[in-house]
């Protein structure tokens, strides 16, 4: 993108009045922004009100200290490639976003560059979750993409946090591991708690906004911000919330888009659990494992679970054997290993042993309290 070009997207963005709507409208009736701004008064007044108009005949007066950051920003140290602003129109724009109403007419990513936007499962939840909200979070999204899927999320506090973690935990090497929306411009990190979190997103995934650079988090941006994370999903699963959550609003803007919207019940008696058992009466999908999500989207042969990279050698045959055996024990539903000992007659000691080779190629995988689930056919 030239200087000219980024200013004119720009001062489109900054313009007072002109939201998302608008500006797409303007730009599908004329063209690039320079185009809108060279329309006469009269073109103009066939979409926009006078107050409108006059305002996008008036240069916002901080547009040329945000192109002259914005520039800066887009020329950092990361490397080619890593910081990028696509803008509507963008053959690289993702496909998802141009489904809802009001998609950004920039968006700014730092972090991998991909050919094509990933299949993705957004997990959201509580920013004050409990210890088995964190955990269930974290093995969630570890199993998704140890599926192949990406994990998308806010980088907020709790599940959010949890949940890009265990997609990183989960990723082979290679794949695209997560994605973080965020409700800040992409100078800056919120909270600052994830600081290195976020350094990690952006070497296995990425970081996306669709605030200019230099925008503080300000409380409005963060519930505004959560319809991308539903349109750039294929679905949303809720791990906890209160009943006035923002992932509430995630949820519901994701069966707006016709997206599966899926939650995991909790006790009656944690508040975190009301906001999951009101989607749960409005119909959302209850779930108890990740293999639940997973096999509810059906999942075609080119996103059919997968483990990561093999951590160490091939075992040899009479290991393939007892693999073969404890595979078989394990069925598809999540077992203990008092269980597994009592079916495969293995002694405690040799089976967790081989359940952790298992889970480091990613064919089980270990859920909270001492369960274990097995993640592919084998």
């Amino acid at each position: 993108m030239e200087r000219a070009e980024l200013a004119g997207w720009l001062r489109l963005a900054l313009t007072p009045g002109i939201g998302n709507i608008t500006a797409r409208r303007l730009l599908a009736a004329f063209g690039l922004p320079d185009a809108v701004f060279d329309q006469s008064t009269p073109a103009l007044r066939q979409f926009l009100t006078e107050t409108q108009t006059q305002a996008l005949r008036t240069e916002p007066p901080l547009l040329a200290a945000q192109v002259e950051a914005t520039w800066e920003w887009l020329h950092g140290t990361d490397g080619p490639g890593r910081r990028r602003i696509l803008t509507l129109g963008d053959p690289d724009y993702p496909p998802a976003l141009l489904q809802i109403e009001d998609p950004p007419p920039m968006l700014y990513l730092l972090g991998v560059s991909s050919a094509a936007w990933p299949a993705a499962i957004a997990v959201v939840g509580s920013r004050n979750p409990t210890p088995q909200g964190l955990a269930n979070a974290r093995q969630f999204a570890r199993s998704f993409a140890q599926a192949g899927f990406s994990v998308v999320s806010g980088m907020a506090l709790g599940v959010d946090g949890a949940a890009h973690e265990g997609a990183l935990e989960g990723a082979a090497t290679g794949q695209f591991a997560t994605l973080a929306v965020v409700g800040t411009g992409l100078d800056r990190v919120y909270p600052r708690q994830h600081l290195a979190l976020s350094h990690r997103i952006a070497q296995a995934g990425l970081l996306v906004s669709e605030y200019p650079i230099g925008t503080p988090p300000l409380p409005e941006n963060f519930p505004k911000r959560n319809r991308l994370i539903a349109a750039l999903s294929q679905g949303t699963v809720v791990v906890e919330a209160a009943l006035q959550s923002g992932s509430l609003i995630t949820a519901r803007q994701a069966a707006e888009q016709g997206k599966d919207v899926f939650a995991i019940p909790g006790s009656i008696h944690s508040p975190q659990s009301r906001g999951c058992h009101a989607l749960l009466k409005q119909g959302a999908k209850l779930v108890e494992t990740a293999q639940d999500v997973l096999e509810d989207m059906r999942l075609p042969d080119a996103l059919s679970p997968r483990g990561p990279a093999r951590a160490h050698p091939d075992p040899g045959e009479a290991d393939s054997a007892q693999e073969d055996d404890v595979l078989s024990a394990l069925g598809f539903d999540p077992v203990s290993l008092d269980a597994l000992v009592a079916r495969t007659g293995i002694a405690p000691a040799w089976l967790q042993g081989r359940l952790l080779e298992l889970e480091l190629q990613g064919k089980v995988a270990r859920l909270p309290g001492g369960l274990f689930q097995r993640l592919e056919a084998g």
